[in-house]
Parts: C-alpha cells; structure tokens; sequence
C-alpha cells in the first residue's frame, strides 16, 4: 500500500479543514497568510499554488520527506480561493483552499 502523498496541510499554522470556521484562517489587508503541506515518501514532489485565474503563484520542488512553505499577502479584502497541487511518486494532489481576506482587524 502506497503512503500518502501529503501527510498535512496547514494554514497560519493551523491544520487546515474545509468544515472549520473559517474566522480561524482569516487575516486583514497586508497581513500574510501561511501555507504549509507537509510530505511523505520518498524523491522528488513538485508543489504548485495557482490563483483562480490558474496563474502560478509559487512552484517548488521539494524533497520528501519535507515541508512546501509560502506566505502571501493581499492588498485588498475578498474571499480567494487557491488551489494546492502536488505531483510526485507516482500520485497527484490537489485542493481548493479559501482564504479570506479582512478589510480591518477585528476591535475588541
């Protein structure tokens, strides 16, 4: 039996789920988001994050085991989704993550 490709996925250092609230990965204008997937196996896995438009935002290859790490920041609030990939022995991934994007910091 076949390892998992990826063993976690993690957003502001939080293991991401698409059933969680989403107030947990939120973040205001400016302030960065941090994606992590964390691999298994063995060689070679070339990790891509890609916008809605399927522009690359970031593509690196990374040695499994080991850690695909990239922080972006957006200049203006909405919701975004990015799209994860991975590829490599023998299996592909991909997941949609959303992102959303406060105008302010809560007060309070």
């Amino acid at each position: 039996m076949d390892k998992q490709l990826i063993k976690m996925i993690k957003i502001n250092n939080f293991q991401y789920n698409s059933n969680r609230d989403p107030q947990v990965y939120r973040r205001s204008v400016n302030e960065a988001f941090r994606i992590q997937a964390l691999f298994a196996g063995d060689g070679t896995v070339c990790c891509t994050l890609r916008d809605a438009e399927h522009q690359v935002i970031s593509e690196k290859a990374i040695a499994a085991p080991g850690t695909f790490t990239h922080e972006l920041t957006f200049t203006t609030p909405g919701v975004r989704i990015i799209t994860l990939s991975a590829e490599g022995a023998g299996q592909k991934f991909s997941q949609d993550l959303r992102l959303d994007v406060m105008e302010h910091a809560w007060l309070g």
